[in-house]
C-alpha cells in the first residue's frame, strides 16, 4: 500500500460486523494513512466517533439516497456492512461510485457484506443437504437463483464490476458467533452481539425452553467474528496493495466459513446451558409449533433460515492467505458466556 492518503467510507459502524471491521481498520498497521468516514443514524454516536476515535461521520439513514450517494462518491474504498437486502441503498452507493469514476478516472473498491443465506434450501430442519458451495466455483456461484436472499444486491454489485466503474468484493458470512469486543463496544457505539444465536436464545427466554425447527437435522457453516473481520482486512489489503492478486466481480465472492454445525447439536448445547443456569427447560430442545415464531419474533419467516441448510467453503479466502482458527468446538464453548451476557442484557433492558 502506498503512503498516500486512502479515503475509506464505511456503513454499519454501529453494528456487529461494521463495528468490528472499523475497529480493525483503526488498528491497521497503515491506519495513520487512512481518512475514514462513517455513515450512521445516531448524531450522538457520530459525535463520539469523531471526538474519541478521529473518524469523520455523516449522519443519515439509508433512506437518504442523495446523502448516501454523495458519501460513496468521496471514497476510494467503501465497506458496505449495514444491510444485505436494501437494494435502493446499494443502488445509491453504486451511483456514487460511478460518479467518482466518471469525474476522476479512479476505479473505487467496494467490499460488500452479503450472507451465506443466499444458498439456503427449504429443509425445514428435516435433512442435511449434500450440496456444499465453494466460492472458487464460479459456475456454482452464478447458478444461485436471482430470487435467493441477498441476491438482488449481489447481482447489482457484480454488474458494477463488469461495467468497469468499480472493483467489487462480496463477503458472504455464514452463521457468525462470538461476542465482539474492543473500544467501540466499550464506548457503547457498536453492537457486540451477532444475530443467529441471540435470536434463538431470546426466543428460548420467552418460551421457557430451547426450541428448534423440525428435527434439527439441517447444517450451517459458521465463523467467529474475529476470524471474519480478518477476512475483510485480507481482502482490503489485497485490493489496495496488489489489485491483481485477488479475484473481484464474479471471482470476488468470499464465503466467511470455518467449520459447520448441525442445528440439533447447537440447540442441545443451548438447552443444556439454559437448564444449568436455571433459565428454563429440561436440557433438551423442543420443536417449535405453528404460530410460535410469529408470537415471539413477529413472523414465521425466520423458520426458513433456522431450519435450512447453508453449507459453504471459504476456498477463495484461504487462497489469498486468510487463516481462520476458531472451529465448532469454539462455537460450543462460547454458548454459556453468550447466554449469560444475553440474560444480563435482558435484565438491564427491563424486558
Amino acid at each position: 500500500m502506498s503512503t498516500s492518503r486512502v479515503a475509506i467510507s464505511l456503513t454499519g459502524a454501529t453494528g456487529y460486523i461494521g463495528g468490528s471491521v472499523l475497529t480493525r481498520l483503526l488498528h491497521h498497521p497503515s491506519a495513520a494513512t487512512f481518512d475514514i468516514t462513517v455513515f450512521v443514524r445516531s448524531a450522538e454516536k457520530a459525535k463520539l466517533l469523531e471526538e474519541k476515535f478521529g473518524v469523520k461521520a455523516v449522519v443519515g439513514t439509508h433512506a437518504d439516497s442523495d446523502k448516501l450517494e454523495a458519501f460513496a462518491e468521496q471514497s476510494h474504498v467503501i465497506f458496505s456492512c449495514a444491510d444485505s437486502d436494501n437494494l435502493p441503498a446499494i443502488q445509491a452507493i453504486l451511483r456514487g461510485l460511478r460518479k467518482r469514476h466518471t469525474a476522476t478516472g479512479d476505479v473505487p473498491i467496494l467490499i460488500h457484506t452479503s450472507g451465506s443465506g443466499t444458498v439456503c434450501d427449504m429443509a425445514g430442519g428435516m435433512f442435511i443437504s449434500e450440496t456444499i458451495y465453494s466460492d472458487m466455483n464460479v459456475d456454482q456461484i452464478k447458478s444461485i437463483p436471482p430470487t435467493a436472499p441477498h441476491r438482488a444486491l449481489d447481482l447489482a454489485i457484480v454488474d458494477a464490476d463488469t461495467q468497469g466503474y468499480a472493483r467489487t468484493y462480496i463477503v458472504l458470512p455464514s452463521a457468525i458467533y462470538g461476542i465482539a469486543s474492543g473500544p467501540l463496544v466499550d464506548a457503547g457505539i457498536s453492537n457486540p452481539f451477532s444475530i443467529p444465536i441471540p435470536v434463538v436464545v431470546r426466543i428460548a427466554f420467552a418460551r421457557g425452553e430451547m426450541g428448534m425447527v423440525g428435527a434439527g437435522k439441517n447444517s450451517w457453516s459458521n465463523v467467529h467474528i474475529d476470524d471474519l473481520t480478518e477476512l475483510y482486512i485480507r481482502i482490503f489489503d489485497g485490493a489496495t496493495k496488489d489489485k491483481e492478486s485477488i479475484g473481484h466481480g464474479w471471482e470476488g465472492f468470499y464465503f466467511g466459513e470455518n467449520d459447520e454445525h448441525q442445528s440439533l447439536e447447537l440447540c442441545k448445547t443451548i438447552a443444556q446451558v439454559l437448564a444449568e443456569l436455571g433459565l428454563g427447560g429440561s436440557g433438551e430442545p423442543t420443536t417449535y409449533i405453528t404460530g410460535e415464531l410469529t408470537k415471539y419474533v413477529g413472523s414465521e419467516d425466520i423458520s426458513h433460515f433456522l431450519g435450512a441448510n447453508s453449507r459453504c467453503r471459504a476456498d477463495r479466502g484461504r487462497s489469498i492467505g486468510w487463516k481462520p482458527s476458531r472451529t465448532l468446538e469454539d462455537l460450543l464453548k462460547g454458548i454459556k458466556p453468550e447466554v449469560e451476557a444475553l440474560w444480563k442484557k435482558q435484565l438491564q433492558d427491563g424486558a
